[in-house]
């Protein structure tokens, strides 16, 4: 019994779905403006879950490139801990749990009365991790560019989940996690360019650990970071930042860059593997200044 959780918990991914649930959590609390705790257990068991259920599929998707690397080959699939039909089994039925608990959010906004708009984000990003991100990265490194999307969306979702609207105040959210993710896909494939040449997998732009995956890392970084601090400029009434904030975000921004430049200078594992610490320490310190700025603002102006 204990053993059969721990595979299915590898299945899913136990730490990277609760990282893609806490950034959708983190879109919630930026957009909200009456929290409702019902709500957020929803967002976060019903976002926890459909990236459980990618994953899931993922795996068996690449079940059998998995064993060719040394990081993946003690999965439960290359390892048959687990059958195949087991796995999508799973997989589908925590996807179908997920996408439940994510149409009870906001119902009344529907499309064509079916999804609630969470429910059709979590779908979306679903489909696209599994139908075309999981394909495309042994084809194209095009791969990277859809992964950012399903990648970007979960802040998207969370706002939404919050506010039952679209806007330029989401879209400036979406646009960091979206460019964020070319740094952090890069230096992650720069430390594993042999393994996932291995499996087959084409990872890296331009095929090499060159300049131009380095190129585009740190323009992705210094657009994000300019990104970023547009809400203390423009007035979004839904989405602002004070003075103090903006200055943190962009702190962070610059130190995100300077890693980033960098990999560009030296080109090497050492490099690569800084630019992947930062930016997974970036990412949520600066929606964690996102969150505690609203709430400050919220409390006490």
């Amino acid at each position: 019994m204990i053993s059969s959780f721990k595979y299915y918990s590898q299945l899913l991914k136990l730490r990277l779905s609760l990282t893609v649930v806490i950034s959708a959590s983190a879109g919630y609390l930026i957009g909200v403006e009456n929290f409702l705790l019902q709500e957020f257990i929803l967002l976060f068991l019903g976002g926890f879950l459909v990236t459980g259920s990618a994953n899931g599929f993922n795996q068996v998707l690449e079940r059998d490139y998995d064993g060719l690397m040394q990081r993946t080959q003690q999965r439960p699939l290359p390892q048959k801990n687990l059958k195949t039909l087991n796995a999508i089994l799973f997989s589908f039925i925590i996807g179908v749990i997920g996408l439940y608990f994510l149409s009870l959010i906001k119902p009344h906004g529907s499309f064509y009365g079916y999804l609630s708009k969470s429910s059709a984000f979590g779908l979306l990003s679903l489909m696209i991790y599994v139908l075309s991100y999981t394909p495309l990265k042994r084809m194209s490194t095009v791969s990277i560019f859809i992964g950012a999307i399903p990648g970007a969306i979960p802040v998207m979702l969370g706002w939404v989940a919050a506010t039952d609207s679209f806007g330029l105040a989401v879209g400036i959210l979406f646009a960091i996690q979206f460019l964020w993710q070319f740094p952090h896909f890069i230096s992650i494939s720069w430390i594993r360019d042999e393994e996932y040449k291995k499996a087959g997998f084409k990872m890296m732009y331009g095929e090499v650990k060159g300049t131009y995956p380095a190129y585009i890392s740190t323009f992705c970084a210094i657009v994000m970071t300019g990104v970023s601090i547009l809400p203390y400029f423009i007035d979004l009434q839904v989405l602002n930042l004070s003075l103090i904030s903006a200055l943190i975000i962009f702190l962070l921004g610059i130190w995100f860059v300077i890693n980033s430049y960098m990999l560009l200078k030296d080109l090497d594992n050492k490099s690569a593997r800084k630019l992947m610490i930062s930016s997974l320490v970036y990412l949520p310190l600066m929606q964690l200044v996102y969150v505690v700025d609203k709430w400050v603002s919220m409390w006490f102006f």
